[in-house]
């Protein structure tokens, strides 16, 4: 309310009264501080907010989304969130799993993402080239959406082609995803991962990336043709 605080020179609603007869989504859930929560959790039993500086209640009817990447029930456990208002806002639970695990989802999103910052940054580009693609779907995105989105803007911004290529998009494996990755990959998965290795580092050059493996031109020709590289 106005005078509440200094410089509040002007009455303003608070983001439930927007959201009223609404909708209101509420990000990153479990990173709000226990004494906000009791707020939260007056608000989502009696549908009813105070402006500061204000006694008078006001009547609210909003629905809630609320969203997080922790575990509320660890959370809750080490008594950094309230049990009430889990049970509160938990009324229907939809587990998203991460991007790594739905992988098939990942080229569709990196379209999107490739055209929304193309049009941003008005720098029109023709999708990914084939080894640029592959890199996005062995990436772990330990990150998920945001860290999908963030590479696709790198590679926009850094792209000097038509297309994005490998290098562009400055993927970096966290320590010990690569040796993990191994373990599960058969003996053609790793030698197609080293080749595309090779020919990333080399910026596709055949003749360095087969010196680089030990192997003739022809042969590395044959287990690109072989890989489908």
């Amino acid at each position: 309310m106005k005078g509440a605080f200094t410089d509040a020179k002007a009455d303003r609603i608070g983001r439930f009264e927007m959201a009223d007869t609404g909708t209101i989504f509420l990000d990153e859930i479990a990173n709000v501080p226990l004494a906000l929560q009791a707020k939260l959790l007056r608000v989502l039993q009696q549908g009813e907010v105070e402006r500061v500086g204000s006694s008078k209640a006001r009547r609210v009817n909003a629905r809630v989304l609320a969203a997080t990447n922790a575990n509320v029930r660890d959370e809750v456990a080490a008594g950094r969130f309230r049990e009430d208002l889990l049970f509160r806002l938990n009324t229907i639970e939809i587990q998203l799993p991460p991007l790594r695990d739905r992988r098939e989802d990942i080229a569709q999103l990196a379209m999107y993402f490739l055209q929304r910052h193309s049009a941003r940054y008005r720098k029109p580009l023709g999708g990914f080239d084939r080894a640029a693609l592959q890199a996005l779907l062995d990436h772990a995105w330990p990150g998920n959406i945001r860290e999908l989105d963030h590479a696709v803007e790198r590679a926009v911004l850094m792209a000097h082609g038509d297309v994005v290529r490998t290098s562009d998009l400055g993927l970096r494996q966290p320590a010990g995803a690569t040796a993990s990755r191994l373990e599960e990959m058969t003996l053609e998965d790793v030698e197609r991962l080293l080749i595309q290795k090779a020919l990333d580092r080399y910026e596709g050059n055949v003749s360095h990336a087969a010196k680089a493996l030990g192997l003739s031109r022809s042969a590395l020709y044959r287990r690109l043709a072989s890989h489908g590289l």
